[in-house]
């Protein structure tokens, strides 16, 4: 199936509007992704409808609340190929799902002198709670490095895996360089040690088919604002086994059975997770989203922006003074880069006056940016939108500013 992109963009209303007198260029999916109708008349709904609190409530619209929610949960589960409803927690993102593994699972299995492993190409999301969680438990904190085509080195993983290793905690594809790194073989290789995987899929969620049974990870999140839903809601898959042993992350509404100044007694799965009124309309708007991008099929979506990254590939190299970031074998949604003699916020911030929204900086990677010896780059990230006459605007916009700046 081909996607047919020049239908579908009607249906996003942001795409339609002036930047600076420009009609606007999004590149900034890798950040958040616009929304569909689809998804703002599902927000709209419930809160004309439906808005109530859930599962608490007698009266008919809380009952009905209730239901849309509790089948949004059987949707993601679905989506995930995950074995039970009740393995599908969620939460505020991806940021709040690591967190509350850290926190919740270093509680229990994480104690002093143990290791955690991440990558050297994580988000600060998936770097800074493992570091809270090593000061906590006094844990060590190692990591699987990267080279010079943006790909972990696997090689060295086997050296960081020993008795003491308690969980691996890696990103499905790399926020900055659009790796999508070998998962399935980091999770084969930590299980034949008995060690948990997480796995960051906040990048790979909006372009790729992801089948938690297949993969065998332990746990896995995403979050709604970057696969087309609405922001301030995520999920966290975790596997039954693991979510019954870890304790609550925060205390509450919701999350208990029974509570009595003598001691309290926690909820079930999924609802021991989820204390204090949840996001009830962003979670029906990420089932929105999620079935907006299935009838899309993920195999049309990914083929298209496949074709858009070779693309922009192939026209970025034919520029003056730019270098790729990383030439790794797989990549998915983003595209880096940066010219050797201009600052990437100088061309961002020029690129916007064109109506071009990219993103500059170090795509909360700072590791990764000194391992790579640059003080940011531009990064041009894909959406099931985006055109290949928007990306032949982009190149246009930077042989401009090549020129004002020679």
């Amino acid at each position: 199936m081909k996607l047919n992109v020049d239908e579908l963009r009607t249906g996003f209303p942001s795409l339609h509007q002036m930047v600076n007198g420009h009609k606007l260029v999004y590149f900034d999916n890798a950040a958040t992704t616009l929304k569909p109708q689809i998804v703002i008349d599902r927000l709209n709904a419930y809160y004309q409808k439906e808005n109530s609190n859930i599962h608490r409530g007698a009266h008919y619209l809380s009952s009905k609340a209730t239901a849309a929610y509790e089948n949004a949960r059987c949707t993601i589960q679905k989506h995930l190929n995950a074995a039970h409803s009740h393995e599908i927690i969620f939460t505020r993102g991806t940021t709040e799902a690591i967190n509350l593994v850290a926190a919740s699972f270093s509680k229990k299995f994480i104690h002093e002198g143990d290791e955690i492993v991440v990558s050297a190409m994580e988000h600060h999301s998936n770097i800074v709670p493992w570091q809270l969680a090593c000061a906590d438990r006094k844990a060590t904190l190692r990591v699987i490095p990267v080279n010079n085509d943006g790909e972990l080195v696997l090689d060295d993983l086997d050296a960081l895996l020993n008795e003491k290793t308690r969980m691996v905690a890696v990103a499905h594809v790399s926020n900055a360089l659009g790796t999508v790194n070998p998962v399935e073989a980091i999770i084969a290789k930590a299980h034949q040690r008995n060690i948990p995987v997480l796995i960051d899929g906040a990048q790979a969620a909006p372009h790729m088919k992801i089948d938690v049974a297949a993969l065998d990870c332990d746990f896995y999140c995403f979050s709604s604002h970057k696969v087309y839903g609405p922001m301030g809601v995520g999920v966290l898959y975790g596997k039954e086994q693991w979510l019954e042993q870890m304790p609550p992350y925060q205390g509450g509404g919701e999350m208990i059975k029974e509570v009595k100044f003598s001691g309290t007694t926690f909820n079930e799965l999924p609802f021991k997770f989820e204390a204090g009124t949840p996001n009830v309309g962003d979670v029906l708007g990420l089932e929105s989203a999620l079935k907006y991008l299935t009838n899309l099929q993920l195999d049309a979506v990914a083929n298209h922006e496949y074709n858009l990254i070779q693309y922009a590939i192939e026209k970025l190299k034919t520029l003056e003074n730019i270098k790729l970031m990383g030439s790794p074998a797989k990549r998915a949604g983003v595209v880096s880069f940066l010219f050797t003699d201009i600052h990437p916020y100088d061309t961002g911030t020029i690129l916007d006056k064109m109506g071009i929204a990219v993103r500059t900086g170090s795509h909360c990677a700072q590791p990764l940016m000194d391992i790579l010896q640059v003080p940011g780059t531009v990064r041009i990230s894909f959406g099931v939108y985006n055109t290949f006459a928007e990306l032949d605007y982009l190149i246009d916009s930077l042989v401009k500013i090549r020129k004002l700046f020679t």
